[in-house]
């Protein structure tokens, strides 16, 4: 493609600043970056269909639209894998009926991968409470959606022990009796500040030792990478394991030590190896969605076709990267 579009994820606090063009001229393009999606299908539908890994869009990426804004957005650009917001979702039926915000997820061909998401369930808290109760019309509504995936970050931030871990599967084995009769795995995402489950090893661990079929692990490569994890540490993940992967790249600066969710980039816009390790994943058998996973404020306030068609464009080379 001859015209590029960047993004760079601000590091402000309001999340209104972005360094290579401004957020006036990014909303502009819009019309431009659907034409040029449009124009990229027949590529992207070949890479796609060659190595089984597809383009994916998370819902926070366009959280500050409704959810028909949302999918009719992504469908316009091209998308077709969506991990939906659930919240979002629900409030569509709560306008327009039961049921409704599957219809208009097939009347547009988009299929829901994977959808987001519950915190709070790992560690035994106040809020935990009601995140079970969350959980149990979360895991419906995911149902209704078609979506056989939920996602379940861990963002611990008290103090821990070994001997809290005990409650730890205890809690997870309770969230997967819970999602079992709607066929539903919820998916342990660790993330890379969490004082129970941060990095790879951690999260594998957890997983193998609740052993319920409807607990699984997923990888966030932002978190992956900006984490303690180590590009060694996916030679300890058996084929099969790996149910979700969150797709976005690790920006240089700021430093990761101050860095944040917000700080998260488009993929070919940071440092992380994205493609050596997307090769390893394919290598141990993953052939499911890519999903872009962004929190930057200005990038959740623009069109989603314009934010959808600059996936497409960063996220599909990777795709064809992949050795066949």
């Amino acid at each position: 493609m001859d015209q590029q579009i960047h993004i760079k994820e601000n590091t402000s606090n309001e999340g209104n600043d972005m360094s290579d063009i401004n957020r006036r001229d990014f909303i502009a393009m819009s019309a431009s970056v659907t034409a040029m999606a449009s124009a990229m299908k027949p590529a992207m539908t070949k890479a796609a269909d060659s190595s089984g890994l597809i383009v994916c869009m998370h819902g926070i990426t366009s959280s500050e639209f409704d959810f028909r804004t949302v999918m009719e957005g992504w469908a316009r650009a091209g998308i077709k894998a969506a991990e939906p917001d659930l919240v979002k979702a629900r409030q569509h039926e709560a306008a327009n009926g039961k049921g409704s915000a599957r219809r208009l997820m097939d009347d547009l061909g988009l299929v829901a991968y994977s959808s987001t998401n519950q915190l709070n369930l790992e560690a035994t808290t106040d809020a935990r409470v009601q995140a079970i109760e969350d959980l149990k019309w979360k895991v419906e509504m995911a149902e209704s959606l078609g979506a056989s995936r939920l996602v379940i970050p861990s963002a611990a931030s008290a103090q821990y022990t070994l001997a809290d871990y005990q409650q730890v599967y205890a809690n997870l084995h309770e969230a997967g009796e819970i999602a079992k009769p709607h066929n539903v795995a919820l998916m342990v995402e660790f993330t890379r500040n969490s004082r129970l489950i941060n990095n790879v090893r951690t999260s594998l661990d957890v997983v193998r030792t609740v052993n319920h079929p409807n607990i699984k692990f997923m990888l966030d490569l932002y978190h992956f990478w900006a984490g303690p994890s180590k590009f060694e540490d996916l030679d300890l993940i058996q084929p099969g394991e790996i149910h979700h992967v969150h797709f976005a790249d690790t920006p240089r600066q700021p430093p990761l030590e101050v860095a944040e969710q917000k700080d998260r980039a488009f993929p070919g816009e940071g440092i992380a190896p994205l493609q050596k390790i997307l090769n390893r994943l394919v290598e141990l058998g993953y052939s499911r969605a890519l999903s872009l996973e962004l929190f930057d404020m200005t990038v959740r306030r623009t069109d989603p076709a314009v934010v959808a068609g600059r996936a497409l464009e960063t996220i599909t080379p990777y795709i064809n990267g992949v050795p066949i």
